[in-house]
Formats: C-alpha cells, structure tokens, sequence
C-alpha cells in the first residue's frame, strides 16, 4: 500500500488544511505535511530493487470491469527519481514562499497538495484511463495557482494554458479509448492496462501518415510535446511563468513539465516503436530548434523570469534530443536532465522570487551591484547559473554531456547544432549575470530609501538542499543513474517488442540473491 499512500497522503493533508481552523499556522502545518510526505518517499528508494527492470510495489485493483479499467499503480527506474523530484520540490516550495503568498494562504496550500496527487498519480499510473485522471486533475489547481495568485495578466495566462494543455489531451483520450477497443479485437476483453497496451501490435506503413500507428502516435506525442513544451507549441510557457506566483513557476518548471517528458518515455516510444523510429528525425530537429531558438530570445530578454522561462524551452530540447536517440546515453541523459532542470531552474526561479519580493521589480537594466550588496544572495545565485550553463561538476554536465553523447551516435548533424545551444546558454546566462550583479549600480540597488537586504535564515535554508542537489548529482551521478539503468536498458534494447513484468513481493530479493551467487 505505500504506493497508495504516496500519491494519496497529499490529499489527506489538503483536506486537513481546508478545514484547519487557525489560519496564522496553515503554513507551519503544511510544512510540516510535505516533510513527512518526503519522508515517506524515501522509503520508495530503499525498498526499490535496482537491478530489476519489471515494476515493483505494484498495486492493482479491478475497478470498473467492463471496460477493463482498474487501479493499477506501479513504480520503475523511469519513474522513480520523478517522483522523489515531486515530494523534494514540496517542502521547499512552502518554505520559499512563506511570506510571498499572503493571501488566500489556506487555498494556495489546498491546491499545491492536490497537484501534487495530482503530478504523483501521473508517474506511478499504469493504467490509461487511471493515468488520464491524473493528468488532467493537474491542470485544476495550477489554473488557480495562476488565477489567483499570479500577476497582472494572470487570467490571459491561466486561459491560455488550460486551452492548450486541454486540447492536446483530448486527442490523448480518443487514442486511448480506439486501443482499448484494439485489445478487445485481439484479446476479446477489452482493457485500459498499459501492459496490454504494450501487447498490441499495431499495424505500420512508413511514409504513410494516414496508417493507423501513426496517427495514434502523433495523437499521444502532441499531448506531450505541447506540455513540455516544445518548438513551436511553447508560446503558453512564457506567460504562464511570468504570471505564476513563484511557487506556481517552480512547480510548473521542475515537475509539470516533466510529465510531458515522461510521457515520451512511458507511452509514445514503446507503445509505437516503429512510428517512433520512423518520425524521429522530426522530434530531433525540433529538439534541436528548440535549443537553439529557446537560447537566442533568451538572450535578449528584458524581463529575468521570461528569460529563465525561455532558457527552460531551450534545456527541454535536450531531453527531446536524448529521448530520439534511441540509446541507452541520450534515454539515461533524457531522465536525468529531467531531474537536473527541475533542481537548477527552480532554485533560479526562487531566487527570483526573493529578490522580486525585495524591490518588485524583474527588469534586468534596473538592477547591477547586486554583488556588492547581496553577497550571500550572489553567491547562491552563482552555483545555480553555473549548474544552469552545465560547469563539469554540477549535475547540469551529466545531463547534457550523456545526451550529447547519445545524440552523435544516433544523429551526429543534430549534436552538432545541440552544442552551439551550449554556449548560447553560457552567453545569456552569464551575461545577465553580470548585468544584475557586476554592472554599475541600477536605480533598485541604489535606492537609500529602501536599501536591500541579504538572505534571511529561512531564505538559506530553502537554498542549501537545493545546492547540495546540485554537487551531489553532479560529483556522484551513478547514485542516481544505477537505479534507472535496468529500466533504461530494458527499453532501449526491447524497444520494437517492449514489455514490462509485475515483480511480485519478494522476488526483487530473490532474483537479487541470485545474482549475486
């Protein structure tokens, strides 16, 4: 039952903070709530047998017969990390924006402990339709995230974002519901089990856009590729960050968008492997100009978050990159990208978030200085640049260099365009860098009337677990790559004849046992 106690806890405490009389200790109660949900998510790494790709601490439970569909929660290297990335990213969401929301504090809390259900109920679902109720209960309290506790143009970006997030999906369902009627035609019991799903094999004619894998793949991977967000369905991405409140930003950038990637991995790639092979060259060279078309409106950007908010367009070109390579360097760099961007990009956008709260502004020209008088804050602000712009040492290298890796074995045009994405990324990076701290003194940072203040107690806090993310997977990556390796191969080398198997209890550790005799 842990399983079911990890994706369903949060909603225990969402209903508990809704009906929490004091409002004044919302904040510690909900932080508390998260510690102990990550707490619990531990213990998924220490009865997680690595060395096994089958799914593990499976739950399954018929649902409704008729149509097949059942409560089937499991979990595997792919979606491991995925999930304790979620519960990791909680706690330090509701430190970090303590004093950021002010308003409507119970209903902020409420929503982020839904989304997360929300978000964990989509890694660890196996079945389809299971799988599509998380997905789209996600869209609920980020709408409010944005809605409520966004910017001035928040209800232009909430609309946006839930029009096309929405309209992708719904081309999702219909492939869903035509495959469960496939596993009736080959099976004669109809089934929402993605383990079926991976049974079917479903016919293919290369050049022929009309042939039905085809069609079903494009139906999957524009739901995906328009969550990611990839070139050119992006456009909702700038907004929605700009106008999120900054734990709406951290959320949406460090999980959200994942979904979209491990969608790719779980659902697009072995449900369709000879469509996948076919129209990959597509997602390459959108991937890559993604990356580079991501990194130069980056760079010109006036507005800090937008600028971030670009840069994430960029790195989730690389993921895409690495997925399409079809090999075990570009799949192991694709998941572990994942993991890094959600580490480095919300601590960029907390850090954002602090000093917004300092001067309310995010205009780049009218900072410079910082250095001088936020050393503390500068210091921070510099490791997570240098993870962002991936310096060897940080996780951001394993990530990039893997897919970069994997991308010239399988594509070599396209790592090559990938790379020059690399000092782009250095360019913007670095260069906003020194505008905010280094360059001369802007109209913020000299203003005697309201002088700014270094990081707080609780602000260093929030940064430290953030940064020991950062040197740990980038000094020890194999701490996180062993545990999806079997996972990883299973796929990449079974990819045209992809299946999982349920680990029962107990036969992780025997099949362990045996292997090590």
């Amino acid at each position: 039952m842990i399983l079911s106690s990890v994706v369903f806890l949060p909603l225990l405490f969402a209903l508990i903070v809704a009906v929490w009389p004091k409002t004044s200790s919302i904040r510690h109660l909900a932080f508390g709530f998260s510690i102990i949900e990550f707490l619990l998510s531990l213990r998924l790494v220490q009865l997680f047998d690595s060395n096994t790709a089958g799914l593990q601490m499976v739950e399954k439970h018929l649902w409704i017969e008729r149509f097949g569909i059942s409560y089937f929660l499991g979990i595997d290297g792919i979606s491991l990390w995925l999930v304790l990335l979620t519960t990791f990213l909680t706690p330090i969401i509701i430190l970090a924006s303590w004093t950021s929301i002010s308003e409507r504090i119970k209903g902020f809390h409420v929503s982020l402990f839904v989304l997360q259900t929300a978000m964990l109920g989509t890694f660890l679902a196996f079945d389809a339709i299971f799988f599509y109720v998380f997905w789209e209960l996600s869209l609920v309290p980020m709408y409010f995230m944005i809605g409520i506790w966004g910017g001035a143009r928040r209800i232009y970006a909430t609309v946006k974002f839930f029009i096309y997030t929405f309209a992708g999906s719904v081309l999702m369902l219909i492939a869903i519901i035509y495959m469960m009627y496939l596993t009736q035609e080959a099976t004669g019991a109809m089934s929402a089990n993605l383990l079926d799903f991976y049974k079917l094999k479903i016919p293919f004619v290369g050049g022929a856009f009309f042939s039905l894998q085809t069609l079903l793949f494009f139906a999957f991977a524009l739901a995906f590729a328009i969550k990611v967000p990839v070139f050119p369905l992006h456009t909702w991405l700038p907004d929605a960050h700009v106008e999120a409140p900054t734990p709406g930003s951290v959320i949406l950038a460090g999980v959200m968008l994942k979904m979209g990637t491990y969608g790719f991995m779980r659902w697009v790639i072995p449900l369709f492997p000879e469509a996948s092979e076919y129209w990959a060259w597509l997602f390459m060279l959108i991937g890559a100009v993604g990356i580079i078309y991501g990194a130069l409106v980056a760079m010109v950007q006036p507005d800090v978050k937008k600028l971030v908010a670009y840069s994430s367009v960029s790195h989730m070109g690389y993921i895409l990159l690495g997925l399409f390579a079809f090999n075990s360097y570009g799949m192991s760099g694709g998941l572990y990208q994942m993991l890094n961007h959600g580490i480095s990009t919300g601590a960029l956008f907390i850090m954002i978030g602090m000093i917004y709260e300092r001067t309310h502004s995010r205009e780049i020209a009218k900072y410079g200085g910082l250095a001088g008088v936020l050393p503390l804050f500068t210091i921070f602000f510099f490791i997570v640049t240098l993870s962002s712009i991936a310096l060897p040492l940080t996780n951001g290298f394993i990530g990039e260099f893997l897919i970069l890796l994997g991308t010239y074995q399988a594509q070599p045009v396209f790592a090559y365009f990938a790379v020059t994405g690399v000092i782009f990324g250095a360019v913007y990076m670095l260069w906003m860098f020194k505008r905010m701290f280094f360059g001369a003194k802007g109209e913020l940072v000299a203003d005697e009337h309201h002088p700014l203040f270094d990081l707080n107690f609780r602000e260093v806090a929030v940064m430290i677990p953030l940064v020991l993310m950062i040197f740990w997977m980038g000094i020890f990556p194999n701490h996180f790559l062993d545990y999806s390796k079997a996972s990883i191969d299973n796929l990449v080398n079974n990819r045209t004849n992809y299946n999982l198997t349920i680990v029962e209890p107990g036969a992780a550790e025997i099949m362990h046992a045996q292997g090590e005799k």
